[in-house]
């Protein structure tokens, strides 16, 4: 399915996020699904809880026991391939990159899209983080419906 649509299967998806009992507390989770030379995510955990191996064209794996869910892999990765994921309650709380402007405020409303594009919800944002750290890729904390857990990806503005 991905080398003919671009589009993971929930499957595919699934196997990148930890038990959902480790969800009490954020995590990252990586969607880097084929072999390419990167590493930003492993070089900056402050925790090494990203690994890539000996080959850097290897898909970085998680350790989930290490993970503290920060987002500093979140804004650190070109490709905008990783966010952080927590249920909290009957929501999920996701850190996401967002790099368009203008930005979201706080308790804004927006759309909540699928990895085909299309919207699936409504997301409240939570917080807006951009520090110098950051170079410009913004860290959008938004509450999702959980049961939207394993196909949301981003937001839109509504139109």
């Amino acid at each position: 399915m991905l080398n003919k649509t671009g589009v993971p299967t929930i499957d595919l998806i699934k196997s990148r996020f930890p038990k959902e009992e480790l969800l009490v507390k954020p995590k990252a989770i990586t969607e880097c699904y084929e072999e390419i030379p990167c590493n930003p995510c492993s070089t900056s955990c402050p925790f090494d809880a990203i690994s890539i191996g000996e080959d850097i064209n290897k898909p970085p794996q998680v350790d989930f026991e290490k993970c503290t869910g920060c987002g500093i892999c979140v804004y650190s990765c070109p490709g905008l391939a990783i966010m952080t994921v927590q249920i909290v309650h009957d929501k999920a709380r996701f850190k996401i990159p967002y790099e368009f402007r203008p930005l979201p405020k706080v308790n804004d409303v927006y759309e909540g899209v699928n990895r085909n594009g299309d919207v699936i919800t409504t997301v409240v944002i939570e917080k807006v983080t951009l520090t110098e750290k950051q170079d410009r890729t913004v860290l959008l904390q938004v509450l999702v419906p959980i049961e939207f857990l394993y196909e949301f990806v981003t937001i839109r503005r509504p139109i």
